[in-house]
């Protein structure tokens, strides 16, 4: 798969973080106790990343995305007690909307971490 190698090791930082913070918390913890994992990591990116949105290849407006790893990585986090198809289809569609290629959706929200692997349908039908 395409950047398995840096979205397998973002989704292990995220189970090492829900490991060791567990579910129960909002999301802003999660998030910057996975930044601290992409730091020592030395992996690049950009919390809180201002992403534009493209409509026939006119922006339209902004969404800001929780991280942007490695110049090539959407990933989009959650703490909510299940992932519901409206998580999905709204990560989905900042991923389309974007032009970027491969996203990731991260749930610190369950007893188990959940995780789904995104593909801009636009870009891989």
């Amino acid at each position: 798969m395409k950047f398995s190698d840096i979205t397998e090791k973002i989704i292990g930082f995220g189970m090492k973080v829900h490991r060791e913070l567990g579910s129960g918390f909002q999301e802003y913890i999660y998030q910057r106790a996975l930044e601290i994992e992409l730091k020592k990591a030395s992996i690049k990116f950009i919390r809180e990343y201002e992403m534009p949105i493209y409509y026939q290849g006119e922006k339209i407006g902004m969404r800001i995305v929780d991280f942007f790893v490695d110049e090539k990585i959407m990933v989009e986090l959650k703490a909510v007690t299940d992932l519901e198809d409206v998580h999905l289809a709204q990560a989905l569609n900042y991923l389309e909307a974007s032009g970027h290629e491969i996203g990731l959706l991260i749930n610190f929200g369950t007893k188990s971490l959940q995780f789904k692997r995104l593909h801009n349908r636009k870009i891989h039908p």
